[in-house]
């Protein structure tokens, strides 16, 4: 399952999917509205235990589901996610991801998430090292590298974290994998160049774009601008 872009400015590899943390959540209906030239909508999942902070649950997810006019990218920053993914690919979410540090058996979820027909991606944090990955990379649809510290929106990127998506990058390509290489956090016009440039190609922006006057205009310019590093 693929994003629907409706002009993608000719980078076809390129994904930019807003995060609602950063949309007006009493206007939500209208907010998604404001970015149906988006490939998905990121949506965080907090539970106040893996992060300190509290989000949504099923049910918002549900009719944030019913309304986007663009697919659901669900980034679960939980607990337990072997008990709770499935149900956010059983209420349709397009992808979903959990975090490698709080999966007892990420390979066995992934192939859960899989068989229900959502795409099954892992995250790791800043500190956490991904060359345990290497040996499972076709497990996941999609990897996603933290570039700030999980929990809240509004942080500033971590350039630190560059190194490590590099080797996953190095890594797919030396293999031939299709996975898609992900990152949120800090992601706007003066940062996403530095993470394309490093492999990344899909993007979570939050305030670069539900911050925009116009937010078409701000997914293209970050669309243009990360698939000119990224050829590059």
């Amino acid at each position: 399952m693929t994003g629907r872009r409706r002009d993608n400015g000719g980078v076809s590899d390129i994904r930019i999917n807003p995060s609602i943390l950063a949309a007006d959540f009493v206007n939500m209906q209208a907010e998604l509205a404001r970015i149906d030239s988006a490939d998905f909508v990121h949506v965080d999942v907090m539970d106040n235990h893996f992060v300190p902070n509290l989000t949504f649950g099923p049910q918002m997810v549900e009719r944030i589901q019913a309304t986007s006019p663009v697919p659901l990218d669900v980034h679960l920053m939980i607990d337990e996610p072997e008990r709770w993914a499935p149900t956010y690919a059983e209420i349709g979410a397009a992808s979903v991801t959990f975090h490698l540090e709080a999966a007892a058996e990420p390979v066995t979820l992934a192939r859960t998430l899989r068989s229900i027909g959502a795409r099954a991606g892992v995250a790791v944090k800043p500190g956490t090292a991904v060359d345990g990955l290497f040996d499972v990379l076709d497990e996941f649809d999609q990897i996603l590298v933290m570039t700030v510290e999980p929990g809240f929106g509004g942080q500033s990127f971590m350039p630190e974290t560059m190194p490590k998506l590099r080797a996953l990058a190095a890594h797919a390509r030396s293999v031939g994998s299709g996975v898609w290489l992900q990152v949120d956090g800090g992601i706007g016009e003066s940062t996403i160049a530095q993470a394309a440039d490093a492999g990344a190609d899909t993007f979570v922006a939050g305030s670069a774009v539900f911050g925009a006057d116009r937010p078409d205009a701000a997914i293209a310019a970050l669309r243009t601008r990360a698939g000119q590093a990224h050829r590059h």
